[in-house]
């Protein structure tokens, strides 16, 4: 029972290793072989939608705009795990109803929070 086990260590592991190491190869090794090198100074300049760039690249933004980003991608990934749950539910029974309505109300914690501190304004 145990050469079985760790049988199955053995193949996670040769999966871990093989994706770590395969994109790093590939980004690090196999890239800028096959890659053309033709730099010319036109190549090098920041694009900018056809338009000519003009004035600093390092602007700082408000964070209420990165806390918006975050709350929409939260929301979401959170709306993924429910499409599961719905299509799994006649299997799951009363105790993942109560689960998910835990869920569901603690987001909507977050929601009435990201409203009361005007996160979802966007001034």
């Amino acid at each position: 029972m145990s050469a079985e086990y760790a049988n199955n260590y053995v193949i996670v592991s040769i999966f871990l290793i093989l994706g770590v190491l395969l994109p790093v190869v590939t980004v690090s090794f196999i890239g800028p072989l096959l890659r053309p090198k033709n730099p010319t100074p036109e190549k090098q300049t920041t694009y900018e939608s056809g338009n000519i760039p003009v004035g600093e690249s390092w602007v700082r933004f408000n964070v209420k705009y990165y806390i918006f980003a975050l709350l929409f991608v939260i929301f979401d990934v959170e709306t993924l795990f429910l499409y599961p749950w719905a299509a799994a539910y006649n299997q799951l029974g009363l105790f993942a109803l109560v689960e998910m309505v835990i869920f569901v109300v603690l987001l909507v914690i977050g929601l009435i929070y990201a409203w009361r501190k005007k996160v979802l304004e966007w001034n």
